[in-house]
């Protein structure tokens, strides 16, 4: 009867270390393959303001730069070379529901550039939903990493510090309903090249 028992005891153990060590193998396995997706897709959708900023100073011109915030918003300021398709009726009033009409804006944009759009800030969900209404109409837009506030009001913060001199943000900022053009050069460019650049 003793040896019975001790044979359950040993049998359960057993499969508690078993069932224990099969649960963290296969968690490890899928967070690993979550940690590669995550940076799959935040390199596919995600573009570095960065780099946005030395294309403007190489005068490369392979995207199309959207702003969602309100007209109003966009013609007191904006990002040189954007474009405005306002997801808000104005500052105060979103219009995520006009999805015919927005949609029907980016549908007419070359198909050769990258589009990439921008919101209030880093945080602001309008990008997001914006590029997921647009996904839902198989319209595919990157997201530039910050949004206006970081572009306009903390240009420090995501320029490598030896910039800070030969850089100003007064230099890719524009005024009225037109996109401006970015003047070539009118910045430094980024010193790492590569997959790894800016």
């Amino acid at each position: 009867m003793k040896t019975i028992r001790l044979i359950i005891i040993v049998i359960i153990i057993s499969a508690i270390v078993s069932a224990t060590t099969s649960y963290i193998i296969i968690n490890n396995k899928d967070t690993d393959k979550l940690i590669e997706e995550f940076y799959l897709i935040e390199n596919a959708v995600h573009i570095s303001p960065h780099s946005l900023r030395g294309k403007m100073d190489k005068g490369i011109n392979d995207y199309i730069l959207v702003d969602l915030r309100s007209k109003e918003e966009y013609e007191k300021e904006h990002i040189i070379s954007a474009i405005n398709i306002p997801a808000y009726k104005n500052k105060d009033t979103s219009d995520y529901g006009a999805v015919d009409r927005i949609v029907g804006e980016f549908k007419k944009l070359p198909k050769d550039k990258e589009v990439i759009v921008y919101c209030y800030s880093t945080p602001c969900m309008t990008g997001r939903k914006i590029g997921k209404i647009l996904a839902e109409n198989k319209i595919y837009v990157k997201h530039l990493g910050i949004g206006w506030n970081e572009w306009k009001y903390s240009w420090n913060s995501w320029n490598h510090e030896h910039e800070w001199n030969k850089t100003n943000a007064d230099n890719y900022l524009w005024k009225g309903s037109e996109p401006g053009n970015p003047k070539s050069g009118s910045g430094s460019s980024c010193p790492v090249s590569g997959g790894l650049g800016c």
